[in-house]
């Protein structure tokens, strides 16, 4: 996976083309006026988890036309993470965003612990733009986690591997029990990344891939994608 950006913070400030400052977790609320808004053309905030490592995080990702700063609030109005440019950036702007929180392992952090600070509800982003306009949206976060799916290779003759997983219709065993409802899985080896309807239960890997691969073991990961876009992934190898 492409981690462009983690925090091992809840509350986070960052300073575009300066330094970076870590906020506490618990700012006072944020009275914010209203006025024109130009909708963000992507907000989403999402859980990931790894069932083969046993730890859980949140992803945020957002895209919009050149903004200069911008803010994320929980649903009881927290303030939870800011980010503005500085220096050019405060002048031209940036578009997309995309970060991951870290993820603690649940044999050190509890469950409820981490599912408190990022309870269920609409989360909203909330900035400006380099025009001066206000820039805004919205994402409905929830703690429907899905099961990580059972994952299965088969290695054949002339660069033939088929990777295979069983249907998740469920949470992981001591999740919140939420109905779980699955959009797609994703398959990816190495650079091969492919996402499946929620029908599919194995892909090819195409062999061209596969000779390109050097002799030995291999790893891959099999995503079961929530419709709230809540995901989870399995670990697995293969041997060439």
């Amino acid at each position: 996976m492409n981690h462009q950006l983690s925090f091992a913070s809840v509350g986070a400030v960052i300073a575009l083309g300066t330094t970076i400052v870590v906020s506490g977790a618990m700012n006072p609320p944020t009275t914010r006026s209203p006025g024109r808004e130009v909708p963000l053309s992507i907000s989403r905030i999402y859980w990931e988890y790894n069932a083969s490592a046993d730890d859980l995080g949140v992803h945020v990702t957002l895209d919009g036309e050149d903004w200069k700063k911008l803010k994320i609030f929980r649903p009881d109005e927290q303030e939870l993470f800011e980010v503005r440019g500085r220096g050019p950036y405060s002048q031209l702007g940036m578009t997309e965003l995309f970060f991951e929180g870290a993820e603690p392992s649940l044999a050190d952090f509890p469950l409820e612990d981490l599912l408190a600070m990022f309870p269920e509800g609409e989360y909203e982003f909330e900035g400006r733009t380099v025009d001066g306009e206000e820039i805004e949206g919205s994402s409905m976060f929830t703690h429907a986690i899905p099961d990580g799916p059972a994952v299965f290779a088969q290695v054949g003759s002339n660069d033939f591997v088929r990777i295979s997983w069983n249907a998740v219709t469920a949470p992981p065993l001591g999740f919140p029990n939420r109905p779980i409802v699955i959009a797609g899985y994703q398959v990816i080896v190495g650079t091969f990344q492919v996402t499946l309807p929620p029908t599919a239960f194995s892909v090819t890997v195409p062999p061209e891939f596969v000779a390109s691969l050097a002799p030995g073991e291999h790893p891959y990961e099999v995503l079961a994608i929530e419709q709230s876009g809540n995901q989870t992934l399995t670990e697995g190898t293969f041997v060439k």
